[in-house]
């Protein structure tokens, strides 16, 4: 994937497994309040923690599905998937200022992984590659997050409820929830 011009990119990362309102609204949110031009979700290849995730392909194509929401600035990226590896965000960082250097970027994140950043690999060159957005997350406050808190959705409940059997249907956009109906994904 490549912007037209020269841009200010945000980025956003995370599983994916599978995507929900919560990831929709905080693209909404960053895309209205930020001086960014897009938008990009990027679904990681493997969990850097050895977390159990649907195949990469699936979970980026549900990404595609909810920027279909968007009008053109919102779009998912398969770049830690091209760089296949853990998923560090620094490298990923790297790799994306390298191919595109007129760029922007600003990495965003939800104040309930603040805490956890000092844990990541290189987090000081992660700030010198992007400027880093904390969005205030309900049940989460902390000082420097921005905005309302954003909805409470965990992709982890989605999955319970889905293998249970329950309605999604207010926390899954429709065409992100019949994808996962027809490829039979996160069933018990």
């Amino acid at each position: 994937m490549k912007p037209s011009d020269s841009a200010h990119i945000a980025l956003i990362g995370g599983s994916f497994n599978p995507p929900h309102v919560g990831h929709l609204l905080a693209a909404h949110f960053v895309h209205a309040t930020e001086p960014v031009e897009e938008v990009w979700l990027v679904p990681a290849d493997v969990h850097p923690f050895g977390k159990q995730l649907a195949p990469f392909a699936h979970r980026l194509r549900m990404c595609e599905l909810l920027c279909a929401e968007a009008s053109g600035w919102l779009r998912a990226s398969d770049v830690e998937h091209v760089l296949g590896g853990e998923g560090r965000t620094v490298d990923t960082l790297r790799h994306l200022s390298r191919r595109f250097p007129e760029h922007r970027w600003t990495l965003v994140v939800g104040s309930d992984i603040l805490a956890d950043l000092a844990k990541w690999k290189e987090p000081e060159a992660i700030r010198s590659l992007a400027r880093l957005l904390v969005l205030n997350r309900a049940g989460h406050p902390s000082p420097g997050a921005v905005g309302p808190p954003m909805a409470h959705v965990s992709s982890s409940e989605v999955r319970a409820a889905l293998a249970a059997g329950g309605d999604v249907s207010h926390l899954v956009p429709r065409s992100v929830l019949a994808y996962i109906a027809r490829e039979g994904l996160y069933r018990g």
